[in-house]
């Protein structure tokens, strides 16, 4: 069967499901490898449904369960399965896919992205936190070969199309729009205990837990920054952020002759993924166009103060370097899973993703080695915290 050949890591999440609904649109595209956390169920629905070479799941329990589902017997029926914390580096070796569509979330895309350079695939990335821990690595590694790095992020995706415009020595700077999230309207010390409910009632997106509860924090904008700095090689002081509540405009770039380009679209997750696993060209989609008459306005605001909080440090992890967005993003996701756990308030998050990089360690020169180590050590820094405050509770009386 010929087609670009995709392999998609996370096909269980929003964007590996949005993903698997346009491939199923296009002759052109061929699902090869899918890779999931624990979701094995619907792993196996997705398998039976595209019939891949190779499946992983993350989870090592999963394993049977799901080469039972998809039919898979003993003398290899089904597609070839991968199981455990290596499954996904495992899986893109073995698939060597044209495009490698990494959608899932946190530091779990590092090694299966590297692994996808080395197999020489063009990198279509929604994992924004590979670029935030290990962009040294990953942009010099994929230039090295040229290869394409793509990004899925709506705002990174604006970006990019905006940029043919004009010659990149010719930009002055960009804009990353943000929604503001659920919490946006709030007065601050409402939003210090707002409830997992709270942040996760997204008033324009439909997106994973994790990725929702970092557009209510603004710390989903820290690390678009930083994803910026290392996708379009640009300094802290050429990116900007601002609220945009309508979510229509998902970036701008303005030129040195002070024209400004930006990206309009409806919120909609499957233009940026078709855009990428398309690109060099457009598929044509059958969406509604944008009523501007309809539309009315658009509005923007400036960073409230507890915006600013977050931005800063995205800020700061580009004016630092080394091993600062690897602490930064381990740190964020450890206390996200704390909150989404009901053991840290959601006013404590910035707080102490701020607090763990002033105290993490400083390096220039990094390995990954170096990056995995940092990652681990904000992971115990936020674990620590979290136990020393809870177990710091009143006791309630009786």
């Amino acid at each position: 069967m010929s087609g670009k050949r995709i392999a998609i890591l996370g096909s269980t999440g929003s964007i590996g499901r949005q993903a698997m609904e346009f491939i199923a649109s296009q002759p052109a595209l061929r699902v090869v490898a899918l890779a999931a956390g624990n979701n094995w169920r619907l792993l196996a629905e997705q398998a039976r449904a595209c019939r891949p070479d190779w499946v992983a799941i993350a989870d090592p329990a999963a394993a049977k369960p799901l080469a039972d589902a998809m039919g898979a017997d003993a003398v290899g029926g089904g597609p070839t399965v991968f199981a455990g914390p290596d499954a996904m580096t495992r899986l893109v070796r073995e698939a060597g896919p044209d495009v490698l569509l990494s959608g899932i979330v946190g530091s779990a895309g590092l090694a299966p992205t590297l692994a996808g350079i080395e197999c020489g695939a063009t990198l279509a990335i929604a994992n924004k936190e590979t670029l935030v821990m290990a962009g040294a690595i990953v942009m010099p590694a994929a230039r090295a070969k040229q290869l394409p790095v793509l990004p899925v992020d709506s705002e990174h995706s604006a970006i990019f199309q905006c940029l043919f415009a004009g010659r990149r020595d010719e930009v002055r700077h960009v804009t990353i729009t943000g929604s503001g999230g659920a919490l946006r309207d709030w007065e601050p010390d409402r939003v210090e205990a707002a409830t997992v409910q709270d942040a996760l009632n997204h008033p324009t997106w439909q997106m994973g837990r994790k990725i929702t509860i970092d557009s209510a924090t603004l710390m989903n904008k820290a690390l678009e920054m930083i994803e910026a700095h290392w996708l379009f090689d640009l300094p802290a002081e050429r990116i900007e952020v601002v609220i945009h509540p309508e979510s229509i405009i998902h970036g701008l770039v303005e030129f040195c002759d002070g024209s400004v380009v930006a990206q309009m679209a409806r919120p909609d997750m499957t233009l940026p993924i078709a855009y990428a696993l398309t690109y060099p060209q457009r598929s044509a989609r059958p969406t509604p166009s944008l009523d501007m008459a309809a539309l009315g306005r658009l509005t923007f605001r400036p960073l409230s103060e507890r915006f600013r909080r977050s931005v800063e440090l995205g800020y700061e992890v580009i004016r630092r370097g080394g091993l600062s967005g690897a602490v930064v993003n381990a740190a964020n996701e450890a206390a996200v899973e704390a909150f989404l756990a009901g053991r840290l308030r959601f006013g404590q998050i910035v707080p102490l993703v701020e607090d763990i990089l002033n105290k993490s360690p400083q390096k220039a020169d990094i390995t990954l080695s170096d990056l995995l180590q940092a990652d681990q050590w904000a992971r115990a820094q936020v674990a620590e915290m979290v136990e020393k405050a809870t177990s710091h509770k009143p006791q309630a009386t009786r």
